[in-house]
């Protein structure tokens, strides 16, 4: 977790809350002191209508095509 003092919070607030945005966590400190915790807020949960309705729009997938293209990249010998 890195750290962000109060007044870098002040004068480049808009970058920590970008990186923040990003997924990154911030301890806050005042005069060497941790005051806070920055983070991002949780997602809330899809339902399970929601995400199949998202995936209808995909194109089908031929797992046979998928799995002898994948053969023909991936050296079998590993």
């Amino acid at each position: 977790m890195d750290e962000v003092t109060v007044r870098e919070l002040r004068n480049h607030g808009g970058r920590v809350l970008e990186r923040v945005v990003r997924g990154e966590t911030f301890l806050v400190t005042r005069a060497g002191k941790p005051v806070a915790e920055l983070r991002p807020v949780a997602r809330a949960p899809r339902s399970s209508a929601a995400l199949v309705a998202s995936r209808r729009g995909l194109p089908h997938v031929d797992v046979t095509k998928l799995r002898a293209d994948i053969d023909r990249v991936i050296d079998q010998s590993l």
